[in-house]
């Protein structure tokens, strides 16, 4: 394979990595937010106690976030053809990744929200606040720092995870690799694609982190 080929095929491996990252992540905290916030307030003692809510989702996360994720995207091939006409292509491996990605969010948000010191918590109670003005106001505000931090996590998983799609034709760099490295045996290749995605987890990792500092009110210039 000539250079310049080789350079095209990993652009645009690139370019589908990123758009299957980028896009699921964001609609996996679509769903995985508010997953999370109802995780932490409809327990017993929660701000809107609901127990069958609370014990349903923590079931369905935990079922959801127990299934290797190569499994799960064979699973739902039949939803994935129903909703998006075709189970192979970046647009089509949005989907699983979007459905596996959500309960990992919403765990995610779960442990961020339950670090929100009670005693903020309870002076906002004190104040009259609603259970909906404490999550919008109180919670998810002093949260934020924590956010960030979980959502550049969340990135590098659901990155390693568009990768693994490759398998079933998912495209993208772990697509690449796949037909490349593992089926012609051109170990170079597959070398590229894998430092191609360490850089890519290390800049939104940078990123994340850099977005953490700036919004941590602990951190003092």
């Amino acid at each position: 394979m000539e250079i310049k080929e080789l350079a095209l095929m990993l652009l645009e491996g690139s370019r589908e990595t990123l758009y299957m990252t980028i896009f699921s992540t964001f609609f996996a905290y679509v769903l995985g937010v508010p997953i999370g916030v109802l995780l932490v307030v409809t327990p017993a003692k929660g701000l809107r106690p609901i127990p069958i809510v609370n014990k349903l989702l923590n079931a369905l996360t935990n079922i959801v976030r127990s299934i290797p994720f190569v499994i799960f995207l064979i699973a739902v091939m039949p939803l994935t053809k129903a909703v998006v006409g075709r189970t192979y292509g970046p647009t089509a491996t949005v989907m699983p990744l979007v459905l596996a990605a959500a309960p990992f969010v919403a765990r995610m948000v779960e442990s961020s929200l339950m670090e929100v010191d009670a005693g903020v918590i309870e002076a906002a109670q004190s104040m009259g606040a609603s259970p909906m003005q404490i999550i919008w106001k109180v919670l998810l505000p002093e949260a934020k720092t924590s956010l960030i931090t979980g959502a550049t996590i969340a990135l590098a998983t659901i990155l390693g995870y568009s990768a693994m799609a490759g398998v079933v034709g998912g495209g993208g760099l772990g697509d690449i690799a796949i037909r490349f490295g593992y089926y012609r045996y051109q170990t170079d290749i597959m070398v590229i694609t894998v430092i191609l995605l360490i850089i890519y987890v290390q800049v939104f990792q940078a990123i994340g982190t850099k977005l953490a500092k700036v919004t941590d009110k602990r951190i003092k210039e």
